[in-house]
């Protein structure tokens, strides 16, 4: 039998065309693989003349596999998911203590790393990465041990134990809610500079989900600042640019430090919920099992409690 070489195109063009398939994205794969988007397109387009069929539809502003993209795609998936699992296995006496947490950026910075200190105290041997994008990874490809994510549930590459639900409810600084009154109710509240936050996930409860809830989705409203993420608009919100939408979780410390003040006494409960998600497949380390136990105590504190005068919802 001929070698690999002979009988495969590049790597390099294999492994870029593999991050741009699963991000979709020439620019998102740039961004990972730490090379420009004009390299993406040169090897995935030297990749497709390599095989001699396009393996990308380009369309206005994205792209999409063509059917035998699809099927390169699967199989790079998995093939690079084999290695990462087997070098992991080969490795993992030179870093026992090492546990590596995948989290969004904004449940990283308000809810798990101003409480991490506790479990390092608990567990000073274990050794802590944690990684903070908004995008999920790949349990079966990346080095990840535990990823936190919210949503229903089912992602298929790994097992999730659920954490906690979240109420949702407008909050803004001390400062703004002095200068300009508080809301005397939904109706009045859109009135207000309202702070908004994009979000990739459409499980994530905006201003329009959450007015509509209370029967104002098609009211105007004042929107006074637009921010590409959720920590922005809640930062925004401190500095008392207008009134953002505060989840629960999230916010709890900075509702409890007066940094943040609740403006309503509407609370829409999420009908999806924070999961710790596993990897499928492997061994529960004893690290991830201190974590496990940990973040189960953590999530039995009570939060903010709705006042029994709100409107506490259930998503259909």
């Amino acid at each position: 039998m001929s070698g690999f070489r002979r009988q495969l195109p590049s790597m390099t063009s294999l492994v870029v065309f593999e991050a741009a398939a699963r991000q979709l994205s020439f620019t998102r794969a740039a961004a990972e693989l730490g090379i420009t988007q004009a390299a993406v397109s040169r090897q995935v387009q030297a990749l497709e003349q390599n095989l001699g069929f396009q393996l990308f539809r380009r369309l206005h502003r994205s792209i999409e596999l063509t059917e035998r993209g699809q099927i390169l795609s699967k199989s790079m998936s998995e093939a690079l998911g084999t290695i990462t699992r087997t070098v992991q296995s080969l490795t993992a006496e030179t870093s026992p203590g090492e546990l590596v947490i995948s989290a969004s950026v904004a449940f990283s910075h308000f809810w798990l790393l101003p409480k991490i200190s506790d479990f390092r105290r608990l567990h000073p041997e274990i050794r802590l990465k944690v990684i903070s994008q908004d995008a999920n990874v790949n349990l079966l490809r990346e080095d990840v041990d535990i990823a936190i994510r919210y949503g229903e549930g089912n992602w298929g590459d790994g097992r999730a134990i659920m954490l906690f639900n979240d109420d949702i409810f407008p909050v803004c600084s001390p400062d703004y809610l002095a200068a300009n009154g508080s809301p005397d109710c939904v109706a009045d509240l859109i009135r207000h500079s309202l702070i908004v936050s994009d979000s990739p996930d459409p499980s994530w409860i905006g201003w329009d989900r959450w007015l509509n809830a209370f029967g104002h989705g098609a009211a105007p409203r004042n929107v006074a600042l637009s921010c590409s993420f959720y920590t922005d608009a809640i930062h925004a919100a401190m500095r008392g640019e207008g009134i953002a939408l505060g989840w629960n979780r999230l916010v709890h410390d900075l509702l409890q430090q007066n940094r943040l003040v609740r403006v309503s006494a509407e609370s829409l409960r999420t009908r999806e919920a924070y999961f710790v998600v596993l990897r499928n497949g492997h061994p529960i380390k004893p690290q991830v099992e201190a974590f496990l136990r940990w973040i189960r105590a953590e999530r039995a504190q009570p939060g903010i409690a709705a006042p029994e005068t709100a409107a506490a919802l259930s998503e259909a």
